[in-house]
């Protein structure tokens, strides 16, 4: 019995961590990862058209997978994911859904000036 209201307290304090980040609009760990991937990609793909090469996407491929193979994955399947994402997200306004109940106070998806 203690052990099952131990995991309801712990729910119940994940539950309230989750709603204090929500309320101060703070970004996850994966809403980082998940930008940072997008912004790589993208970054990659221009190269790429700059350079008249695949050479940045697929050496960003190899890097991803093998270190994804290291971690267990299929090298296969690893790469099929990245096809998919390197084909999806130079047309995507921006990576993932937009957080509609944060707001947006800046167009999604144009690249900082550097």
């Amino acid at each position: 019995m203690a052990r099952k209201s131990r995991r309801e307290e712990q729910r119940k304090r994940q539950a309230a961590v989750r709603e204090a980040a929500k309320e101060r609009r703070r970004p996850g760990r994966d809403d980082f990862a998940r930008m940072l991937l997008w912004l790589t990609i993208r970054k990659a793909h221009a190269e790429a058209r700059k350079q008249q090469s695949r050479a940045p996407l697929d050496t960003l491929c190899t890097i991803l997978v093998s270190n994804l193979e290291l971690q267990g994955f299929d090298a296969d399947e690893a790469e099929d994911v990245f096809a998919m994402l390197e084909h999806k997200y130079p047309s995507q306004i921006g990576p993932g859904r937009i957080k509609r109940h944060l707001g947006r106070s800046c167009e999604a998806g144009e690249l900082p000036s550097s």
